[in-house]
């Protein structure tokens, strides 16, 4: 039996959820790209209790004070775009007897709605819970007056130009003033799946096959995935960077490059035939070939140290696919 994980955002669909929500109120965008930096720097400087992709536990007090609905979620879900070949792939696979699986940091409503159609059992995907109708509930004026005022502050803020200062001013905001509100207990309520939680969602996916990680292929593209990532690659499964930025690049085993999913398939068949001995056979051939204009560029990463390369080309992809989701860590 062949196993095989996907995140969700990048691989199967190139749009960011959270970021298509932001963008419905106003300045929305700005805001979610400031918080966004800020989750990054979390990663980096290892906070304590805090893991990649808590961006969705931040934004929630936003989306609650503007009242977005449930149902909003539900509909992106159903109609946003899916990434190039990812339906393809996903048919192919099926109907050789592949088990698809989902890990993915996106809510409930958006991760249920997209992989339903691309025909993955609810049962195999692992997404954060998000009762957001509920968790509005919890909100009062003088959350309202506190949210308002840190909206005005965070959109005078430029990720990575003003890193020091988005640090100083939302760690104030997120860890002093904000559990003294309403809005601090609804972000403790929320938990979603990034970093070490989807490791312990694909950890339970195997445990329910009866299959440990060696047999396991995992793809993803960023910081919410590079624990996965590197726990399947480090017991001899194939961790895969799809359209990859430089947090997930470094510990992956190989990594595609393309506008199409499905051109995943050249790495998977070879799985087939002779696990990751048969991939790394594969991916050296069509790495010594070179991709075909958008298409195809694959490089074996185990071991390698240098990824510039890589990163380079991944880059220009990744704008191509996710476009202004790709500058998202």
């Amino acid at each position: 039996m062949n196993l095989i994980c996907f995140d969700l955002e990048g691989p199967l669909a190139p749009q960011d959820n959270a970021y298509e929500l932001m963008k419905l109120l106003p300045d929305g965008g700005k805001i979610f790209e400031v918080i966004s930096r800020y989750d990054d720097l979390l990663t980096l400087e290892g906070r304590e209790d805090y893991e990649p992709g808590d961006t969705l536990a931040l934004i929630t007090p936003f989306l609650a004070r503007h009242g977005i609905k449930e149902k909003q979620i539900a509909a992106m879900g159903l109609e946003a775009k899916l990434t190039p070949g990812a339906s393809e792939l996903a048919s192919r696979l099926k109907s050789r007897g592949w088990q698809i699986f989902c890990i993915s940091t996106s809510y409930e409503q958006y991760a249920l709605g997209i992989t339903q159609r691309l025909g993955i059992p609810a049962q195999n995907v692992a997404c954060t819970s998000f009762p957001l109708e509920q968790i509005s509930l919890l909100l009062s004026q003088d959350d309202f007056t506190l949210l308002e005022r840190a909206e005005q502050q965070f959109i005078t803020f430029t990720p990575q130009l003003d890193d020091t200062r988005i640090k100083q001013v939302l760690d104030h905001f997120y860890w002093q003033e904000l559990p003294r509100t309403s809005s601090g207990r609804i972000i403790t309520k929320i938990k979603p799946v990034g970093g070490k939680r989807k490791l312990e969602a694909l950890e339970d996916f195997a445990t329910k096959a009866g299959k440990p990680l060696s047999h396991w292929i995992a793809v993803g593209d960023s910081i919410t995935d590079f624990k996965m990532l590197q726990a399947v690659d480090k017991v001899g499964g194939l961790a895969i960077a799809f359209n990859a930025n430089e947090y997930a690049l470094p510990h992956c085993t190989i990594s595609l490059a393309s506008t199409s999913l499905d051109d995943l398939w050249i790495a998977l068949k070879a799985w087939e035939k002779g696990k990751r001995q048969a991939v790394e056979l594969a991916v050296k051939e069509k790495e010594r070939v070179g991709g075909q204009g958008d298409r195809e560029h694959f490089h074996w990463l185990a071991e390698t140290k240098d990824i510039s390369h890589p990163l380079e080309i991944h880059g220009r992809i990744r704008r191509l696919v996710r476009e202004e989701a790709a500058k998202l860590g």
